[in-house]
């Protein structure tokens, strides 16, 4: 039986398969994980709660990796983390996001059809192989994901 979560609206938080994280982080090092839960279960050093909303908060320095909730608040962590970089002290944004190509926020913020090529704040796209299995679904995600990376 297929879980319900997965094809509805119920939840728009998926979280992060702990051995991604892991093999992002070996690269990264993250300092920080501003969209978590109060046991921040991937262990970064500095990390905001939905209650602490990491929107409005001062990302730091370092490397940040973000898996927003999938809604449409996705364009607000990315608008924010070319915000955060062009401050310039945060080395690398990596985003853990669901391939929607065909969406608003990818053409804005990722990808340039004009130029038929990634914005300028972008430094790599990887589109993970097959689908997810978050941590929070006893499925594998009915999406395929990818990794963003932003940099200065």
């Amino acid at each position: 039986m297929v879980d319900k979560v997965l094809f509805s609206s119920e939840s728009t938080e998926w979280r992060t398969p702990k051995k991604l994280f892991n093999q992002l982080n070996e690269v990264y090092d993250f300092q920080l994980d501003p969209c978590t839960t109060k046991d921040n279960p991937l262990g970064t050093p500095y990390f905001y709660t939905k209650e602490e909303n990491g929107l409005k908060q001062r990302w730091g320095y370092g490397n940040v990796f973000v898996n927003p909730p999938y809604n449409k608040e996705i364009s607000k962590w990315l608008e924010k983390a070319i915000y955060e970089i062009k401050r310039g002290d945060i080395e690398n944004i990596i985003f853990l996001l669901p391939v929607r190509t065909d969406t608003c926020w990818f053409h804005k913020y990722i990808y340039d059809i004009e130029t038929y090529d990634f914005r300028n704040h972008i430094e790599d796209v990887c589109f993970l192989k097959g689908r997810l299995k978050f941590t929070n679904s006893k499925n594998s995600a009915p999406f395929p994901s990818m990794i963003v990376i932003f940099t200065k």
